[in-house]
């Protein structure tokens, strides 16, 4: 049975829920939807994946949570926590709390992601005693840093890094930030 962890207005962040390995096959490992991120993933990765997230609850007590529509009861896509720990990242990042999102294609433009990840980034801070939160991306994923920005987060170009796991295209790696003393006194 899923667990939740956060409510917002119009979603629930929870633990895995029956069939959510089905529906994230059909409409979230796709190649629109991952774009940025390599391609689709064999199931194998898939079902790794959601093993590692189960793991990283159970034991930080955060993790990518499944986003699921309040109303319909509909598989959305992930947000959540993470440790930083992506290969060419500065070293003074490296175990810092991550921020990230993926939503099904069908979602994309309703501000699902800034609604989970303004609720993910709260619970960072208040229940995890977050000093910041970086958040990753390529430079061609403008979608992804336009909501960095709507969150509130501060790009860091002295943070910039190539990232061997990804092609030229998506190089380089581009990190924001939020600091505590920003997230409680925004802009």
């Amino acid at each position: 049975m899923a667990e939740t962890i956060i409510e917002t207005e119009r979603l629930l962040l929870r633990t895995e829920a029956p069939g959510d390995f089905d529906v994230w096959m059909a409409e979230i490992n796709t190649p629109q939807v991952r774009e940025y991120l390599c391609g689709p993933e064999t199931s194998e990765n898939v079902r790794d994946t959601f093993d590692k997230t189960a793991k990283n609850q159970r034991e930080e007590g955060f993790s990518f949570w499944f986003i699921e529509d309040r109303a319909s009861g509909q598989l959305l896509g992930c947000a959540g926590l993470k440790r930083a720990n992506s290969d060419g990242l500065p070293r003074e990042l490296r175990g810092e709390l991550e921020i990230g999102w993926l939503l099904r294609e069908n979602a994309w433009g309703s501000g699902i992601a800034t609604e989970a990840s303004q609720a993910a980034l709260d619970y960072a801070f208040e229940k995890c005693s977050a000093t910041r939160i970086v958040s990753l991306t390529s430079r061609s994923n403008v979608a992804s840093w336009r909501i960095m920005e709507k969150l509130g987060m501060t790009y860091r170009p002295e943070w910039d890094f190539t990232d061997p796991d990804f092609p030229p295209r998506d190089n380089p790696t581009i990190i924001y930030e939020l600091t505590r003393e920003d997230w409680k006194n925004p802009k």
